[in-house]
């Protein structure tokens, strides 16, 4: 489940980061752009490289959030531990294992 997860976030965003790469880079050079005001010393390869890669980050982080705001209470809240195994205290071990008086 959590490699399917993973590309729910993964694959959009990569599809997302190329589109916005053709975008932008269709109205502004890469030779053109400044950082602090001094010409960034990287070749167009370079910036459109690193521009990708910064997109990517950015539309990635926000399907991680879309994916987590998507998880149920139940899966968020389920113990993975079988009910033998949990530890004293748990108060789905008591519910579970605790004989019912009739």
């Amino acid at each position: 489940m959590l490699g399917q997860r993973l590309m729910w976030i993964a694959w959009p965003a990569f599809l997302v980061a190329g589109v916005l790469e053709m975008l932008v880079f269709a109205f502004v050079d890469p030779q053109d752009l400044q950082w602090f005001g001094h010409p960034i010393e990287l070749s167009r390869q370079g910036v459109y490289t690193l521009s990708f890669f910064a997109f990517w980050v950015i539309t990635a982080s926000s399907s991680a959030l879309t994916t987590l705001l998507s998880v149920s209470p139940f899966e968020l809240n389920r113990c993975p531990l079988v009910p033998t195994a949990r530890p004293d205290g748990c108060p789905k071990q008591e519910a579970c294992c605790e004989p019912v008086s009739a």
